[in-house]
């Protein structure tokens, strides 16, 4: 299984990131990404407008992911807009797959509380250039979480959702991270949950109705 690649490159992430290894923390990541973009394409993601539309949504999230490895505040920026479109195209992926109304408005209503707690923490530490793009991002997000739960609600599998929500909590740990409280915690907690959310997504994208499919 390429998830398997993942998982591993996961581990060696983590500890890449423990001991400040640059070089390791590059190619690591990236092989953390590629394994869940091989999970994608050999569970069938080219078959469907549900799996081609999830595949383009993890393609962002690749990019996001390279433009991370360094923390130049201009590279960062270029992962905060690669990652916002990506929330964008996981979001019309879940409208592909279809999506609960109710359940989605509910869970919507729920993370307008989300939304104004983050914005309160971070907003005031986040330099004013990237107030704006953060903001977006915020909403993008939690769009995306509530669109996840829509979709499993919808299709009946949970594992939509629960992807969906780990994408959202791993956000907040690279929001403290960047702007908050630095610190190698954010990134043992926030990666896991990251590359987590990736994988399920990934395992469910050539299936009808994103049942599992094991690759």
């Amino acid at each position: 299984m390429f998830a398997i690649l993942t998982l591993v490159a996961l581990v060696l992430l983590v500890i890449a990131e423990r001991s400040r290894h640059r070089g390791a923390r590059a190619l690591t990541k990236v092989l953390a990404s590629s394994g869940f973009m091989a999970t994608a394409l050999a569970a069938g993601a080219l078959e469907s407008a549900w799996g081609q539309t999830l595949l383009v949504a993890l393609g962002l999230s690749m990019v996001g992911d390279i433009f991370l490895i360094s923390r130049a505040t201009a590279m960062f920026a270029g992962g905060l807009g690669a990652f916002l479109l990506a929330h964008v195209v996981f979001g019309v992926a879940f409208v592909v797959l279809g999506v609960d109304l109710g359940a989605t408005a509910i869970v919507g209503a729920l993370l307008v509380v989300f939304i104004v707690k983050v914005a309160a923490w971070v907003l005031p530490h986040v330099p004013g250039r990237l107030r704006a793009p953060v903001i977006a991002y915020i909403l993008a997000v939690s769009a995306m979480a509530a669109l996840a739960i829509g979709a499993s609600w919808s299709s009946g599998e949970p594992a939509i959702a629960i992807a969906g929500v780990a994408f959202l909590i791993s956000d907040v740990f690279v929001a403290r991270d960047r702007f908050v409280t630095p610190g190698f915690a954010n990134r043992l907690y926030g990666l896991p949950l990251y590359y987590g959310a990736q994988v399920l997504f990934a395992l469910h994208a050539g299936a009808p109705g994103g049942a599992l499919v094991l690759t």
